[in-house]
């Protein structure tokens, strides 16, 4: 497996195998066994589109979950952290370090669908001792991608 052809496909997941075959060198066969081998090892997962929905006229809620668990003898973190990212509100679920042992990050369309998961989804597991909610305000920059136009404030010259 070639690892330019991974690095194309995060920073553009529709580059053609021409241009990833004319970005690292290699033949576009090569580039198309990679890709076919990476998908099917799971080395990639899924294909995105990073959408600005403030731009299209459509607001998102984002958020992000500290949730403090309590670990399962035997099975430490991972049956808890299963149990909640098969809910379909949770869009990533990563164990952290810190004051709190998952980071679950949610988007709805408004404060108050998160509120609900929060309060009859997340905190009725018998594992969670406690939540933290951050709610995020403004987007400024996703995957890589800054999301504000690109106009620069030129300023005028000193003179004296």
């Amino acid at each position: 497996m070639e690892r330019e052809v991974l690095e194309v496909l995060e920073k553009d997941g529709r580059a053609t195998l021409k241009q990833i075959s004319a970005m690292t060198g290699l033949t576009v066969g090569r580039v198309r066994r990679t890709i076919d081998e990476a998908e099917r090892e799971r080395v990639i997962v899924k294909y995105k589109a990073v959408v600005n929905w403030e731009r299209f006229g459509e607001e998102r809620v984002q958020a992000l979950i500290e949730v403090k668990i309590q670990p399962q003898k035997d099975v430490g973190f991972d049956a808890i952290a299963e149990r909640i990212y098969r809910f379909p509100e949770a869009r990533s679920v990563y164990l952290v370090s810190g004051a709190y042992d998952l980071a679950v990050f949610v988007v709805a369309r408004t404060e108050h669908e998160v509120a609900n998961f929060v309060s009859q989804k997340l905190a009725s597991l018998d594992m969670v001792q406690g939540t933290v909610t951050h709610f995020f305000l403004k987007p400024y920059k996703e995957d890589g991608v800054i999301l504000e136009d690109q106009e620069k404030i030129r300023r005028q010259p000193l003179t004296l």
